[in-house]
């Protein structure tokens, strides 16, 4: 072309898309106030847990449910909602996500017992599947190639926001009410729902379908089964003998059973949902392995930490709350950073220290737990834990992107995002055990019909009160020691499966 010429109609970036210019700030909206719904959830109900307790009477193998039923179905079934984007329409999807995740949080505000709230909270988790991935997907698809960047970053910064002062709002209306006033970090997904559905269908036109071709729905069953299984396996050790429908290890073998013909399917279907061919590639597979090793250890902790603080410390929720705070803070102002950094050296080293860090946050907590010094001690291991993870979340998108062909980048992506959470549902299932095996230990028969986490009706001597709290303590102590020592090993598996290289040099094409 020559110098001064001008673009042909051919050549110029298409600058429309479905949804015209005027109806975009209504689709950035609706997608903000989505995601952060769906982003505050976990946080604020694992806050809330000891006061959900205390109201429904809820056992620990009840509290792990309450997250996991929610994380199961999340977990298994995100890249099947990614997919009926593309098959029904990403509005259409987006809309029903939200409208599902809105009833039945709504639901889960008015559950009479922990049962009720459990299985509201798996549909939940159905609509978070739906929800989660069409809020960047919308995004992406109204907004044309010169405004799309920048769309995506005030979605992420205003998600950012609200993830970081949601869960302390929800520890401040916890710590100064009741204790059934947990149901209200459920009733507000009303009205935020409603606001953003209500810009979508609206104000928003539908789009066309991006692709004709089948939903796994075989791979999705599969999938949730076998997971199912093997998380209510791990959570049946935690169980007495008594209350187990069958040995914990015949779930586990049902649930690995389940998965391996998952993968078998996944093989032979035309249409799968994982695409197995992308974990030939070694970084790709060391990615994803360090992913569910690192977000297993985290997300055990982020678990039991708020309950220690609260059922053995005596904390205020707002004082929990706080004290996770420099998490959300430090991902939100150094991730970029972060990014670009692994863009100039790879992922390798940023995996590797951030994991590290992450793990020494871990042992420090795990060792000065007994001291029960929260802002002296605690919050300063949290403050290396967040600069820890600050340091790992956008070089571990780096590094999948890195590891994949570019046409395959969304789905990627989507299974790094699948495999997180499901090394949630784990993490809680697992852990969950361990707690109430050491609690026991500890507490013998002393402590007759109480469990970690639960709080102290006041009717327990001065004696028996301390050793609850010590118990409690020494519970959590396993699991961040646990945690800690699998942080370790992702820092390990990083450093010998993801590429590095100079300033300046420009990484291998896949």
């Amino acid at each position: 072309m020559k110098q001064g010429a001008a673009l042909s109609p051919a050549a110029k970036p298409a600058e429309t898309t479905f949804c015209p210019a005027h109806a975009r700030r209504f689709v950035l909206i609706s997608a903000i106030l989505a995601s952060s719904m769906g982003f505050i959830d976990g946080a604020v109900v694992s806050l809330a847990m000891p006061a959900i307790r205390a109201d429904l009477g809820a056992t620990l193998a009840d509290a792990q449910w309450i997250i996991n039923s929610y994380l199961l179905f999340l977990s298994a079934l995100v890249l099947l909602g990614g997919a009926a984007g593309d098959v029904f329409g990403v509005r259409n999807i987006f809309a029903v996500g939200i409208a599902v995740f809105v009833v039945t949080s709504l639901a889960c505000a008015v559950a009479p017992n922990a049962e009720a709230l459990i299985a509201m909270r798996a549909a939940q988790g159905v609509g978070a599947a739906l929800m989660i991935p069409g809020s960047l997907a919308i995004i992406a698809k109204s907004y044309p190639p010169s405004t799309r960047g920048r769309a995506i970053g005030q979605w992420a910064a205003f998600s950012s926001l609200t993830t970081a002062f949601g869960p302390f709002l929800g520890g401040m209306l916890l710590s100064f009410g009741e204790d059934w006033m947990w149901r209200l970090i459920f009733a507000i997904n009303g009205p935020i729902g409603a606001i953003a559905m209500a810009m979508l269908l609206w104000r928003v036109p539908q789009d066309k379908p991006a692709a004709r071709r089948k939903l796994d729905i075989p791979g999705a069953v599969l999938a949730t089964v076998g997971l199912g299984l093997m998380a209510w396996g791990l959570t049946g050790y935690g169980l007495d003998a008594g209350a187990r429908v069958a040995p914990p290890w015949l779930w586990l073998a049902g649930g690995v059973v389940i998965l391996v013909a998952f993968v078998m399917w996944e093989k032979r279907t035309a249409s799968p949902m994982v695409k197995l061919e992308l974990f030939r590639s070694t970084p790709f597979s060391g990615a994803n392995l360090f992913t569910l090793i690192l977000f297993f250890a985290f997300s055990a902790v982020l678990f039991f930490l708020p309950m220690t603080l609260i059922s053995a410390w005596d904390k205020a929720e707002w004082e929990a709350s706080l004290a996770m705070l420099p998490l959300s803070v430090a991902i939100a102002s150094l991730s970029g950073y972060a990014g670009r950094l692994a863009d100039q050296v790879g992922p390798r080293r940023l995996l590797s220290g951030g994991a590290f860090l992450v793990a020494i946050a871990f042992a420090g907590m795990a060792l000065t737990m007994p001291l029960m010094s929260l802002w002296t001690v605690t919050v300063p291991f949290t403050a290396v834990m967040a600069l820890g993870m600050a340091m790992l979340v956008s070089p571990l998108s780096s590094a999948v992107m890195l590891a994949t062909p570019d046409a395959d980048t969304g789905l990627a992506s989507g299974i790094n995002n699948a495999v997180a959470r499901a090394a949630g549902l784990m993490a809680v299932a697992a852990m969950g055990a361990l707690a109430g095996i050491v609690f026991s230990a500890v507490g013998g028969d002393r402590l007759p019909g109480m469990e970690f986490g639960g709080i102290g009706d006041g009717t327990l001597e001065a004696a028996e009160e301390t050793l609850r709290v010590a118990a409690t303590n020494r519970a959590f102590q396993a699991v961040a020691a646990v945690s800690s020592a699998m942080c370790f090993g992702a820092a390990l598996i990083a450093w010998f499966t993801q590429p590095h290289w100079q300033r300046g040099e420009k990484p291998e094409a896949v």
